[in-house]
């Protein structure tokens, strides 16, 4: 299975086409889940694109996969709430300080598909690295039997990790947007040599100097728990996670840094 909300890209094609590599029959989900969004505007800008996703899916395989395009009433049976999770505090860090609830919605979503899918492996994208492990602990918490695979970040040419979202990003906001990766990149290297917090407040520096980009959070975290890094320590994996606003467009991005 490849969950997404649709408005597919290049980033998904690349999740389904490993998903088809390792499997006989692929299942395609195509729901905008209305519990995971914190903001209204959002949800209701979201696009909704089926007829051409259906279209892009075909050029993929015509035989092996099936999507799966639910109602919001198919899925919630008129009672459109998100079940309480707890995902041992991974939901508190990051995109949880900032988006209240929007885990909760995840956890439900993914567990309800499961559920009717039934599937053995399950794709998931590393831009939401956050998502990711949360839906290993939702599989692990509830014992739900499906694997869960990760798979790298795609990127548009300039940099941009790919995102249905990009679809939305003005022209001068587009032309900016690769500053994003750039900056993790820089940021990769000089954690080579300097601490976390001087990294971040480098960061921090170059996008207060950005005429058209709003930083929102830089964070250096510990890739199982999350947690912000106080102290490096060479036994443990860090990643950088980073979200930014270009106009009212929000995008997420990440990337290992050891």
């Amino acid at each position: 299975m490849v969950p997404t909300m649709g408005a597919l890209h290049e980033g998904h094609l690349q999740l389904v086409i490993k998903a088809l590599e390792e499997n006989d029959i692929v299942v395609v989900s195509i729901f905008v889940n209305p519990t995971q969004f914190d903001n209204k505007t959002d949800l209701e800008k979201y696009p909704r694109t089926l007829e051409s996703d259906v279209k892009l899916l075909k050029t993929v395989s015509k035989t092996q996969i099936i999507v799966y395009a639910p109602t919001v009433d198919d899925i919630y049976e008129g009672n459109t709430v998100s079940k309480r999770f707890d995902f041992d505090g991974l939901e508190f860090e990051m995109e949880g300080k900032f988006r209240h609830g929007h885990f909760d919605g995840v956890g439900t979503i993914v567990k309800r598909f499961f559920e009717i899918v039934k599937p053995h492996n399950a794709y998931f994208g590393e831009k939401d690295f956050q998502q990711l492990l949360i839906i290993k602990k939702l599989v692990e918490k509830h014992q739900i039997p499906v694997n869960i695979v990760g798979c790298k970040i795609h990127r548009e040419t300039n940099g941009l990790a790919m995102s249905s979202r990009n679809t939305r990003l003005e022209s001068h906001y587009k032309k900016a947007s690769p500053f994003i990766y750039e900056t993790l990149k820089t940021a990769r290297e000089k954690f080579g040599t300097k601490s976390a917090t001087k990294v971040s407040e480098w960061v921090d520096n170059q996008f207060a100097k950005h005429d058209l980009l709003e930083l929102e959070y830089f964070l250096i975290a510990d890739v199982e728990t999350l947690k912000p890094v106080k102290r490096k320590s060479n036994k443990k994996k860090y990643r950088a996670f980073i979200a930014v606003y270009a106009g009212e467009i929000r995008l997420i991005d990440n990337i290992a840094l050891n």
